[in-house]
C-alpha cells in the first residue's frame, strides 16, 4: 500500500509568532463573508415551501401541490421555473468568481469582499419587493455575484491572516459562518411562515440586506493581508502589518519568504496559463477535484430542499421547516469539532471518517424512504417513528458533512496554492463549486422525481469515491506554514513526479538546514 501521507508537521520552517488578540477580531469578522452564502442556501429552500409565495410567483407548482394530495410525493415540487429560481444565483456566482479572480490579485482581498457584500444588498432588496418572477430571478444573479466576490476572497484572506499552527480553526470560521447563515435563515423562515396576510416571505428574502451589511461594513474596517499588501508594492507597510498581526517584532523570516513568494508570483505574466503547467498538476487538480467532490456529498440537496424533502417524507408544512432548523443546528454544532480537531488530528482524518458517516447515512435513509414510498411514491399513513428515524440519519449524515467536506472543502484549497497562482487557483474552487451547486440545484427535483430514493444511492457512491481519492491522493497539510506548501507535493508517492526540486529553488533552500537555510531570491 503507497505512503499516502504528506510531510508531517514540523518538519519545516516554524516561524515564530503568536495568535494575536487582533488576528482573532480580524479572522472573526472576516468570516463573516460566508453569512451571505449560508443566509441564501437556508431561506430559497424554506420559502419554496411557503404556500403565499408558491401561489404568487409558481402557481402551477402550487395547483400541483393543493390539487391531489395523494399525488406522487416525489414529483409534486418538479418545475423548471422553481428550480431555475434556486440556482441561477449559483451561474452567477460562477462567473463573477472568475472577474473577482482579477479584483482580489490586483486590489486586495478587502475591496472583494466590500464588492461581494454591496452586490448581496442589492440582490436582497429587489427580492424583498419582488412582483414578478423576473425581479426574483434579476435579484437572485446580483446576490449570485455577491457570494462569487465574498467566496473568492474570504477564505483567501483568513489562511493568508492566520499563524500556520491556527490557520485550519480561523479558516473555518468561513464555514462555522455559512451554517449559522443557514440556521438563522431557517428559524426565520419558520417564524416568517407563520405570519397573518402571507408576506413573509419579504421578510424571508429581505432579510439578506443584514448580512450584506455586516460583510460590507466589516471590508470597510479590517486591514489588509501582508501577502496582499507586498503583492501590491506596499512592501514597508507589509512589513509593520505582520509585525502587528504575529504580535512580534522578529518577523524577518517569514517576512522574507513573503518577498520571495511575491517575485516569484510576478514574474508569473498569465496565471490562468500558468496553472496548465505540469508543476501545478497538483493544485489544479485538488482545486476541480474538491469542490466537485463537496457538491457531490449530496449536502445541498438537504440543505437546500430540507423543508421540501421533509414534506415529502410526509412532515406538514410547519413541521417540515421546523425539521430543517433542527438539521441547522447540528451543522453548527458539528462545525466547531471540526474546529477543534483541524490542527489537532488533521485534515485526512476528518475527510476520511466524514465519508464513511456520510456513506452509512445515506445507505439508512434510502432503505427508509423506499421501504415507506416505494416505487409509487405514495407512503400512505406515516408512522411517526419512522419520520423521527429519517430526521435522525439526516442530522448524523449533516454532522458528518459539517466537520469533514464543508468545512475541508474550503480549508485545503485556499491553503496549498503557491501565491503566483493563488487567487486564479481560488477562483477555479470557487466556480467549479458553484458550477456543481448549479447544476445539483438545477437537476434535484427531477432526479428525486425519476430516481426516487435512489437519489441517495447516486451520492453514496460518489461519497465513496471521494475518500477513496483522499485516502490515495490528499497529503496532510495540518502545521505546514503557507509558503512552505510546495514540501508536501515533493514527498507525496504520486504528486513527486509532478514536483521537482527544479520548480522551487527556493523551498528546496529553505527547507535545507530544519528551515534557517540561506535564500537565492
Amino acid at each position: 500500500m503507497p505512503a499516502v501521507g504528506g510531510i508531517g508537521p514540523g518538519s519545516g520552517k516554524e516561524y515564530p509568532g503568536n495568535l494575536t488578540p487582533f488576528v482573532t477580531i480580524t479572522c472573526i469578522v472576516a468570516a463573516m463573508g460566508g453569512l451571505i452564502f449560508g443566509y441564501d442556501i437556508g431561506i430559497s429552500g424554506g420559502v419554496t415551501t411557503m404556500t403565499p409565495f408558491l401561489r404568487k410567483f409558481f402557481r402551477k407548482v402550487w395547483e400541483k401541490k393543493e390539487a391531489d394530495k395523494s399525488t406522487n410525493q416525489y414529483c409534486q415540487y418538479d418545475s423548471e421555473t422553481l428550480t431555475l429560481f434556486t440556482s441561477s444565483l449559483y451561474l452567477a456566482a460562477l462567473l463573477a468568481s472568475l472577474v473577482a479572480s482579477i479584483v482580489t490579485r490586483k486590489l486586495g482581498r478587502k475591496l472583494s469582499m466590500l464588492f461581494g457584500g454591496l452586490l448581496f444588498f442589492a440582490g436582497a432588496l429587489i427580492n424583498g419587493f419582488a412582483k414578478a418572477v423576473w425581479m426574483l430571478i434579476v435579484g437572485r444573479l446580483l446576490l449570485g455575484f455577491g457570494i462569487g466576490f465574498a467566496n473568492q476572497s474570504v477564505p483567501l484572506y483568513l489562511s493568508e491572516m492566520a499563524p500556520y499552527r491556527y490557520r485550519g480553526a480561523l479558516n473555518i470560521g468561513f464555514q462555522l459562518s455559512i451554517t449559522v447563515g443557514i440556521l438563522i435563515a431557517n428559524v426565520l423562515n419558520y417564524f416568517f411562515a407563520k405570519i397573518k396576510g402571507g408576506w413573509g416571505w419579504r421578510l424571508s428574502l429581505g432579510g439578506a440586506m443584514v448580512p450584506a451589511l455586516i460583510i460590507t461594513v466589516g471590508s470597510l474596517v479590517l486591514p489588509d493581508t501582508p501577502n496582499s499588501m507586498i503583492e501590491r508594492g506596499q512592501t514597508e507597510e507589509a512589513r509593520e502589518k505582520l509585525k502587528k498581526i504575529r504580535g512580534i517584532d522578529d518577523v524577518d523570516e517569514e517576512f522574507r519568504d513573503l518577498v520571495a513568494a511575491s517575485d516569484a508570483s510576478k514574474l508569473v505574466e498569465h496565471p490562468w496559463r500558468n496553472l496548465l503547467k505540469r508543476k501545478y498538476r497538483p493544485h489544479l487538480t485538488m482545486s476541480i477535484l474538491i469542490p466537485f467532490f463537496q457538491q457531490l456529498t449530496g449536502i445541498n440537496v438537504i440543505m437546500f430542499y430540507a423543508p421540501v424533502l421533509f414534506n415529502t417524507i410526509g412532515f406538514g408544512d410547519d413541521a417540515s421547516l421546523m425539521s430543517a432548523v433542527i438539521t441547522g443546528i447540528v451543522n453548527v454544532a458539528a462545525t466547531f469539532v471540526s474546529i477543534y480537531g483541524v490542527d489537532k488530528w488533521g485534515r485526512r482524518f476528518l475527510f476520511l471518517e466524514g465519508g464513511i458517516q456520510m456513506l452509512i447515512c445515506q445507505a439508512v435513509v434510502a432503505a427508509c424512504i423506499g421501504a415507506k414510498f416505494g416505487i409509487s411514491g405514495n407512503p400512505g399513513d406515516l408512522p411517526k417513528w419512522y419520520a423521527i428515524v429519517v430526521v435522525l440519519f439526516i442530522c448524523i449524515y449533516v454532522a458528518g458533512f459539517a466537520w469533514s467536506w464543508g468545512p475541508l472543502g474550503w480549508l485545503v484549497p485556499s491553503e496549498i496554492f503557491p501565491l503566483e497562482i493563488r487567487s486564479a487557483a481560488q477562483s477555479i474552487n470557487v466556480s467549479v463549486n458553484m458550477l456543481f451547486t448549479f447544476a445539483v440545484a438545477q437537476v434535484f427535483l427531477t432526479m428525486l422525481c425519476h430516481l426516487k430514493f435512489g437519489l441517495f444511492i447516486f451520492f453514496a457512491f460518489f461519497v465513496v469515491l471521494m475518500s477513496i481519492f483522499v485516502y490515495y491522493f490528499l497529503p496532510e497539510t495540518k502545521g505546514i506554514p503557507i509558503e512552505e506548501m510546495n514540501q508536501v507535493w515533493k514527498s507525496h508517492w504520486y504528486w513527486s513526479r509532478f514536483v521537482e526540486d527544479l520548480d522551487y529553488p527556493n523551498g528546496g533552500m529553505e527547507m535545507s538546514k530544519g528551515g534557517h537555510g540561506s535564500k537565492n531570491v
